[in-house]
């Protein structure tokens, strides 16, 4: 049975946005470098993946096959959309406050990081296969060659980001039962004692915060004991 914190939805919209929390958060740097690794994969293939050798045709400088080169922009253009949906996600994640919802974005985001990482190592096998196999006879003053290259080593980088951003999101999904794992920043930390610290506001608008959870609540009188006996009246004496 879910409880009403799995997944942090217990401590949903309770805390603004902010973006320098956001943007240094560990996942939120990794999510940027997918973004980047992939615009630099699929640009080097478009730009200089393709040469023309005395014909109107364009041949793929990796050993002439025109599916490595495809597949390497598909790939790249899908972890490219999938990085800027996934920082979206991130944005908006902590305003969720459906544990449902919570868990199918978890999940949405351990399924697409594994299979992005797994489609980064095809493609850097296949890629750097088919660039052993090309002849220097067939790329003239080593036309693509620098792209080629660059290719083949962001596609490497590629799957580093992704596998730990999966490894991240099983972590995530495994530890969902905490209220605070799931934001870019840990919401109501608990005191190094273990005790739950209670707000109490006053007049001036500060906030006394205390650890005591027996504390008697603020504008409560404390009796003294000698006030008490002072106050007490006296048998009259015979």
């Amino acid at each position: 049975m879910e409880t009403a914190a799995a997944y942090g939805a217990a401590k949903a919209g309770s805390v603004a946005f902010d973006p320098v929390a956001f943007f240094t958060h560990p996942r939120t740097i990794l999510r940027l470098l997918s973004w980047v690794f992939s615009i630099v994969v699929f640009s080097c293939i478009v730009n200089e993946g393709y040469i023309n050798i005395g014909s109107e045709r364009l041949l793929c400088v990796f050993n002439n096959n025109a599916d490595a080169c495809n597949y390497g922009i598909t790939v790249g253009v899908a972890c490219f959309l999938g990085s800027i949906c996934f920082l979206i996600l991130d944005v908006y994640f902590p305003t969720i406050s459906n544990v449902r919802d919570r868990r199918r974005a978890v999940l949405l985001d351990l399924g697409f990081s594994g299979l992005a990482s797994f489609l980064w190592f095809v493609g850097f096998c296949f890629l750097a296969n088919q660039w052993q196999a090309t002849s220097p006879d067939e790329l003239p003053l080593a036309q693509g060659s620098d792209a080629a290259r660059a290719t083949i080593a962001f596609c490497f980088f590629s799957i580093l980001t992704w596998a730990v951003l999966t490894l991240s999101a099983l972590r995530r999904f495994l530890a969902g039962s905490h209220a605070n794992l799931f934001t870019w920043q840990h919401l109501d930390p608990t005191p190094s004692n273990g005790a739950r610290a209670t707000p109490y506001p006053i007049a001036n608008g500060a906030t006394i915060v205390t650890t005591n959870p027996y504390q008697a609540p603020p504008f409560t009188e404390t009796l003294d004991p000698q006030k008490l006996t002072q106050q007490r009246p006296m048998a009259p004496a015979f």
